[in-house]
């Protein structure tokens, strides 16, 4: 169990994620929530026999996200120029990297922060590679002085590599006093002292991280990049249902793609729609068809290769 988790594991929210994602089934995330309370080690999180041009493939096989393809070309070639620049003895230009990451959940911001530290190791930006996952509980404390510490903890974890905080909004609620405020200072200095050895990325929804970077006007400036993780339109979504069920040796049927094309037409029609979660609405759809597609065939007293693998129309559900 422990060799197959490419991720590095320090602390629940990261395995609570990983389970949303789909990257692990329930049974595995119980295993490695024991595993974390037993042996509090982290787990190997960069595949060392992978490629840069491995990790480009699997960034280039997700559904949408042209900006940050674009952006991930801009950056390398970049690298590439600067590294030809420092040969031929002439001035190199750092990079500044920290990122905002702003869109609803399920647009690809986890995945896409994770295959970045990866690619960025492998362009020589960042040492190791791995992303260290976090949210406001893991960096603030219950009173003066802790979250200064945490904040410092899990900064240190994140050396040389990304410290992705999701719903990083959440630092800026509660005013002047709240400790919010005293992790966001951390980070700055942490930004600054090690600007060679880490990236910081901030995402959440894009209203609440406007709102936050109107309190925090300074933090603006820090973090050049800023890119929108789009809705994924429903010929997106129809593009990810296919693959993930291929993914699992599965196939719809005809008539399954068409009930599943007007679900999800009627699901952006729905007022709670951004609630959903976009990819994992899909993901939810799908892992429920498997399930009543196994509750269907179980009651046949002959299944063929081509029941197992079929979804049909009356195995998908109204959300």
């Amino acid at each position: 169990m422990i060799n197959k988790v490419k991720h590095t594991i320090d602390n629940p929210s990261q395995i609570h994620n990983m389970l949303i994602e789909g990257e692990i089934t329930p049974g595995e995330a119980l295993t490695m929530f024991s595993q974390l309370e037993r042996y509090k080690i982290p787990f190997s999180t960069v595949n060392e026999e992978e490629s840069l041009e491995d990790v480009m493939k699997e960034l280039d096989q997700l559904i949408g996200l042209s900006k940050v393809k674009y952006l991930v070309k801009e950056i390398q070639a970049f690298a590439q120029i600067q590294k030809k620049r420092r040969e031929a003895k002439l001035l190199t230009e750092p990079q500044v990297l920290h990122m905002i990451f702003k869109g609803n959940p399920g647009t690809g911001k986890t995945t896409v922060a994770r295959l970045l530290g990866k690619m960025f190791k492998h362009m020589g930006i960042l040492q190791k590679g791995h992303t260290v996952e976090v949210e406001r509980a893991d960096l603030v404390g219950e009173y003066i002085g802790h979250t200064a510490q945490k904040t410092r903890d899990q900064i240190k974890k994140a050396l040389g590599g990304i410290l992705f905080i999701d719903e990083a909004y959440s630092l800026g609620r509660g005013g002047e006093k709240d400790f919010g405020k005293e992790a966001i200072d951390t980070l700055v200095k942490a930004m600054e002292d090690y600007k060679d050895n880490l990236i910081v990325i901030l995402a959440g929804y894009k209203d609440e991280m406007e709102r936050f970077l109107q309190i925090n006007p300074g933090l603006r400036s820090r973090f050049p990049i800023q890119i929108e993780f789009n809705d994924y339109s429903v010929d997106e979504l129809m593009q990810i249902a296919k693959m993930m069920v291929k993914k699992r040796q599965y196939e719809f049927s005809p008539e399954a793609l068409i009930k599943l094309e007007r679900l999800l037409y009627n699901s952006q029609n729905d007022i709670n729609y951004d609630k959903l979660g976009n990819a994992r609405l899909v993901r939810n759809i799908i892992e429920k068809a498997l399930r009543r597609q196994a509750l269907r065939l179980v009651k046949q007293k002959v299944i063929s290769r081509e029941d197992l693998l079929q979804i049909k129309p009356e195995d998908i559900s109204e959300v």
